[in-house]
């Protein structure tokens, strides 16, 4: 599951919204809903997001976080580091092989490291 399926599903929940529901009104399928979710899709499109705030009425700072969580939400990224240094290689290949078997706590220790450097606020 990605952070924008892990929100959308809250959402849903907390306003007691089916996927064929929610899909009949934003233009998409269900299938599709459910991919989404799951992070069996790509990241989705900043229009399909906008939808996704008007369908909830969403505003201001919760809509800001559904568009950052759509940029954060790619299950499939390449990391390009070409022009960088050795070490910045080197990272990228040790946590795309090495992701899978770190803890909550790590993982949530390098977003915070990362949060610092990229002035994000640190995940909840």
């Amino acid at each position: 599951m990605t952070p924008f399926g892990a929100k959308l599903r809250e959402l849903r929940a907390a306003r007691g919204v089916t996927l064929k529901a929610m899909a009949e009104a934003i233009g998409v399928s269900a299938a599709y809903l459910s991919a989404l979710e799951h992070g069996r899709r790509g990241a989705p499109t900043w229009y399909l997001v906008q939808r996704i705030i008007t369908f909830f009425n969403v505003i201001w700072d919760e809509a800001e976080e559904l568009e950052r969580l759509a940029m954060e939400s790619d299950p499939r990224i390449v990391v390009d580091t070409a022009g960088l240094t050795p070490k910045a290689t080197q990272l990228a290949n040790r946590l795309a092989r090495q992701i899978g078997a770190l803890g909550e706590a790590e993982i949530t220790a390098m977003l915070a490291v990362l949060n610092v450097h990229g002035g994000k606020k640190p995940p909840r």
